[in-house]
């Protein structure tokens, strides 16, 4: 028998080319931020196109049914009931430092704010003079300001078929809700938006140029050093507390603060729009896909 030897670099590089082929082959580690034996429960799938839950600060969620111009609550007993009818075409939702349920309302092109009353207040109908594109999403900061995306989607329900705002813009409104300013511009599509607890940064996912970028928030309530955070868009968006972010679209997508992905949750629908934590302690994400929502427990709870 002749011996074959193999020389010392040669096998160094075998071994190397070895142990990448079994780091690639083996399973990937997931997070640990869905709960044990967690399942995804589907709550409902009585609507025609579900959209922006928000969770009040009993955890209670509401979130629209677009087409059908209703607000539906989910309640922390596991019931669904309609809260509103005649939303204005409620789209995205958030609640305010004061409790009120601020709402996208493309219907008139508005920012609306209902109280525990289901008193409405226009607080935004048009930038000098123009009407908006059409509030699809929105955020509330720790001050109290507000905000929102203003993408162009033509409803069938408008009569107008143009644009009377060229670009479309992120929008901040002050806390007083006296001045209305744009904030980041340069996008083909901004939808989703959400920034973090401390209210130091903002995500605005570009949908149209499947771009998602963070933003620095400045005292004055202005953005600065903008980044490209992910290379994918988001229909609507959410931040948990220990800073991952929330993408929608085919199912979730979760990011942490650094912009890798670290968990994919499947969703058996044709479209994701939109998630949030709601619940008693705030640790179940609620997940508005088509015609159905959706929750699923975590082990970890919404930013706030």
């Amino acid at each position: 028998m002749k011996n074959f030897s193999i020389p010392f670099v040669t096998l160094l590089l075998l071994i190397a080319s070895a142990s990448v082929l079994y780091s690639q082959s083996k399973p990937q580690k997931k997070s640990n931020i869905i709960a044990k034996g967690a399942v995804l429960n589907k709550i409902s799938s009585d609507f025609l196109f579900t959209e922006g839950p928000a969770a009040d600060a009993d955890g209670n969620v509401f979130f629209t049914d677009q087409p059908n111009d209703k607000i539906m609550k989910w309640s922390t007993d596991g019931t669904v009931s309609v809260y509103m009818e005649g939303a204005g075409r409620s789209n995205g939702l958030y609640f305010d430092n004061n409790g009120n349920l601020l709402s996208c309302a493309d219907l008139h092109n508005q920012l609306l704010s209902i109280d525990r009353d289901k008193k409405v207040t226009v607080l935004v109908k048009d930038v000098g003079g123009k009407k908006l594109n059409g509030p699809n999403d929105l955020w509330v900061d720790p001050g109290g300001g507000v905000y929102f995306t203003d993408p162009f989607y033509k409803r069938d329900y408008w009569t107008r078929t143009e644009k009377e705002i060229e670009q479309e813009n992120v929008y901040y409104l002050s806390p007083d809700r006296k001045t209305i300013v744009i904030v980041a511009t340069d996008f083909v599509r901004p939808n989703g938006i959400v920034g973090t607890a401390e209210g130091r940064k903002l995500y605005v996912a570009d949908i149209g140029d499947k771009k998602t970028y963070a933003f620095n928030i400045n005292s004055d309530g202005t953005l600065s050093d903008r980044k490209l955070f992910a290379a994918m868009g988001s229909d609507g968006m959410t931040v948990d507390s220990k800073g991952n972010v929330y993408l929608t679209g085919k199912g979730v997508t979760v990011l942490n603060a650094e912009g890798s992905e670290i968990e994919q949750i499947a969703v058996d629908e044709p479209w994701t729009a939109n998630v949030c934590f709601g619940g008693k302690d705030k640790k179940t994400l609620f997940i508005t896909a088509s015609k159905s929502v959706y929750s699923l427990r975590m082990n970890v709870m919404g930013a706030r």
